[in-house]
């Protein structure tokens, strides 16, 4: 991972963990649910913005290299990973 996308994605990580602590104060307060539910709906959405731009790196590197390469069963191990993530993605 490139270092520039490495700590802009180490910075959204921090503001998320400063949100994840908001909302404990939120449900230690006894913050009305559903806003205490909007907040939780915004920090999974910028978990899933991290993850986004994490895959996006992965795809542009690990897995051109590895579609390139000679070693089939490296370009199977990759693409079975991508799979999976998405497999995993998908359950709630």
């Amino acid at each position: 991972m490139e270092n520039r996308h490495k700590a802009d994605a180490l910075r959204r990580l921090k503001s998320i963990g400063g949100h994840v602590k908001g909302i404990e104060r939120m449900l230690e307060e006894d913050t009305y649910c559903i806003d205490v539910i909007k907040q939780i709906q915004a920090v999974q959405a910028a978990l899933n913005r991290v993850s986004a731009q994490l895959l996006d790196g992965h795809l542009h590197s690990c897995v051109v290299t590895a579609v390139r390469s000679d070693d089939v069963g490296e370009r199977e191990r990759v693409l079975d990973e991508i799979a999976h993530v998405f497999e995993t993605a998908t359950k709630v």
